[in-house]
């Protein structure tokens, strides 16, 4: 009786495959951490009436294929106009997969954008990348014209042209500061403070939420709801952050300030994402 060939797989396809379920695992380990003000968390829907915790869950095991298809096609390629058209329609396909996924409810647009591009950028290092140069090149294809991208008027444009502000496509050519210069920096050092994984999360993301010109809150609740939001997160860390009592109680008092606004800071739980992916998939 003869024995079955051994499937060998490549170097690209294990490490992309690799990278498609940390990419994965961020998104379910965003959307599982709790308390999240405003935000969908293990508790409820917070400020959403149209999203659930396994909404978001099913969602993010829709985008693994689609995280696997980017690593495949920009392994340890250059970043030019070629590759940015390719992950351009790759990413367009996740959109799809997503909504079909949803019935069409908008979960993981803006994290498609943020770690798609991440994902790619390690898969063009072979897999061998820092959070820097991952974030680099991220930019550097986010730099590049997509003339295949349809002209859609979303929201968060909307917010960035209403109220002057950068959104994620900026966030993306910049390299993502918030992910390199708050969310990483505090995600290890609450770490390094003794501080349970669940607090080093809670704080890499009130971190974000500082600075941030989140689009989600500004449309929801305009400028009076990103104050609030950027007050209350610093607040919270000031207070020494979730793994103390009173940040947790600067926390209850942020969720019911953007309860009351019924805003949501979901550009900021995109960028918590990409930093536990980077986190997780890079040398730092």
């Amino acid at each position: 009786m003869k024995s079955s060939p051994c499937l060998i797989l490549s170097d690209a396809e294990v490490i992309a495959s690799r990278l498609a379920e940390l990419a994965t695992q961020a998104l379910l380990d965003e959307a599982r951490l709790s308390p999240k003000p405003g935000l969908v968390d293990a508790r409820g829907s917070g400020a959403h009436q149209d999203l659930t915790l396994a909404l978001m869950e099913r969602s993010a095991h829709s985008l693994a294929p689609v995280f696997y298809q980017l690593a495949i096609a920009s392994w340890q390629r250059p970043a030019d106009i070629a590759l940015r058209q390719e992950i351009g329609r790759i990413g367009r396909e996740g959109e799809r997969l997503m909504m079909a996924a949803t019935a069409g409810v908008n979960t993981h647009r803006g994290a498609i954008w943020a770690l798609g591009l991440l994902v790619t950028a390690v898969a063009m290092c072979g897999g061998d990348a820092t959070p820097f140069n991952s974030c680099a090149l991220a930019a550097q294809l986010a730099q590049l014209p997509d003339h295949a991208s349809p002209k859609l008027f979303s929201k968060g444009l909307r917010a960035t042209q209403r109220y002057q502000v950068s959104g994620a496509r900026e966030e993306a050519q910049q390299g993502f500061p918030h992910v390199l210069q708050r969310a990483l920096p505090q995600l290890w050092q609450s770490r390094a403070r003794g501080g349970s994984e669940q607090a080093a999360q809670i704080d890499a993301l009130m971190a974000v939420m500082t600075t941030l010109s989140d689009t989600c809150v500004l449309s929801r609740g305009g400028l009076p709801a990103l104050k609030a939001m950027q007050q209350g997160a610093v607040e919270v860390l000031q207070a020494g952050g979730f793994q103390h009592p009173a940040g947790q109680a600067a926390l209850t008092r942020l969720e019911q300030q953007l309860l009351a606004r019924n805003a949501s800071p979901g550009g900021a739980a995109d960028l918590l994402a990409a930093a536990l992916f980077l986190d997780r998939a890079t040398a730092h």
